[in-house]
């Protein structure tokens, strides 16, 4: 949110073109995402198990894969700056301040991979402080190269959109340090090391490709999708592309916390199943559907409350102003079907190791219905901004009916193979 809110104030050219290098970014952090949580859905169960070698083979083959996604990117990027910013638009200016933003992002990619993934494996097995930590201490270095490197400011130099980009690549180094340096020199826990990385994972990766490896194509799917979201949006003008940049701060902000428990909710399952109480895991489910739905309505009510002084914030013109308007109102209608829907898919059912179900929801859903009447609706029928935006985003609202059945039906509940224990200390 500091990031676009302070390059918005350089303009809307320079605000679209951190945006959209942003989302080629986010596809390798919801791929991350996936790498991570589906790796999380065997360690937190293996952690209620008490199996410890079996939970450091889950994490090698989680940071190969890792680090495979990775080297792509970072490859694709240094390579193809601004053919990676022609999907997104075809504005010159645009490309042009997006592919300064990614001269400065290509090492991010390692740094956020392994320091995102490794997060996830600490709060798999209770470990919350310290990412929490390593957040706070991120976020404020970033803010302070932010001001130092995007205005010039306490006689740094201006560099505008590169700024930005130094100052996350900073924030990264800091995060990588912190958390990989947690992992592989001093944890106890986990009792992690560099040299396990070369051990050997035949007998568990049966099991890691069909649990995890669902969880990975289901994630990436949903990159894929929110980048053909963001390709129709960038191909409707600057304007929209401005709007939409802005709305999304807003909805990120108001969904963190939905993420959060979605997490959450598919640790707790983990340990619960792991230690075999299938009854607890279904009331917890519940619980945490409730919860998500609460939750839900407050951040629609969040976001219809902030989005008139959020608009003021930036220099707009008029028919950006609109737009931005029109979408916040469609923001804050899928929130509440977004919430319940990311508390099961990214939760609990997940948590439960349902997770070939999971990723069949989202191919069907969202390139079946979203993307095709999205892309219709905003580039063939020219519908306004409000409708265009809830076709985008439909599949919340069915992903959510239809896991709510999943729920009931208890059959989301999967077995995983018990291994031979090591006792966890």
């Amino acid at each position: 949110m500091t990031d676009t809110m302070m390059v918005g104030a350089l303009g809307e050219v320079p605000l679209s073109g951190a945006s959209l290098a942003n989302q080629f970014i986010m596809v390798f952090q919801i791929c991350c995402m996936g790498i991570g949580m589906g790796a999380s859905v065997l360690t937190s169960r293996f952690w209620g198990m008490k199996n410890l070698d079996a939970l450091k083979k889950a994490i090698t083959i989680m940071l190969r894969i890792c680090l495979g996604f990775a080297l792509l990117f970072s490859l694709a990027t240094f390579f193809a700056p601004e053919a990676i910013m022609r999907i997104y638009t075809t504005d010159p200016e645009i490309i042009r301040e997006g592919a300064l933003f990614f001269k400065w992002s290509i090492p991010c990619y390692l740094l956020l991979g392994l320091s995102l993934t490794s997060t996830i494996v600490l709060r798999s097995v209770g470990q919350v402080r310290l990412p929490l930590i390593s957040s706070i201490c991120a976020f404020i270095i970033n803010i302070i190269f932010n001001y130092l490197l995007i205005f010039g400011n306490w006689g740094a130099p201006r560099m505008g959109i590169e700024g930005s980009a130094i100052s996350t690549l900073i924030a990264r180094v800091f995060e990588f340090s912190f958390i990989c340096g947690y992992l592989f020199f001093v944890d106890k826990k986990i009792n992690y090391r560099l040299r396990h990385l070369l051990m050997r994972c035949r007998d568990i990766l049966k099991e890691y490709v069909e649990i995890a490896i669902p969880v990975l194509i289901s994630d990436v799917l949903l990159a894929l999708g929110n980048n053909a979201v963001v390709m129709v949006i960038g191909h409707m003008g600057v304007s929209f592309v401005s709007a939409n940049a802005i709305t999304v701060v807003l909805q990120q902000l108001s969904t963190v916390f939905i993420q959060g428990i979605a997490n959450a909710s598919a640790i707790i399952t983990g340990h619960t199943l792991g230690r075999g109480d299938e009854e607890t895991a279904q009331q917890q489910g519940f619980t945490f559907l409730y919860l998500g739905i609460a939750v839900g309505i407050c951040g629609a009510v969040l976001i219809w409350i902030a989005s008139k002084p959020m608009i003021s914030f930036y220099n707009l013109t008029p028919a950006t102003q609109q737009i931005t308007y029109q979408l916040m109102l469609a923001i804050g209608f899928i929130v509440i079907f977004q919430s319940a829907n990311s508390i099961l898919t990214k939760g609990v059912l997940r948590g439960g190791g349902d997770t070939r179900f999971l990723m069949i929801a989202d191919i069907i859903f969202l390139w079946v219905v979203s993307v095709p009447l999205g892309a219709m609706a905003g580039l063939v029928w020219h519908w306004p901004a409000f409708w265009i935006y809830t076709l985008l985003k439909i599949d919340q609202v069915i992903k959510a009916i239809w896991c709510i059945y999943r729920l009931r039906s208890r059959k989301w509940i999967k077995k995983i193979t018990s291994y031979p224990v090591d006792q966890i200390q």
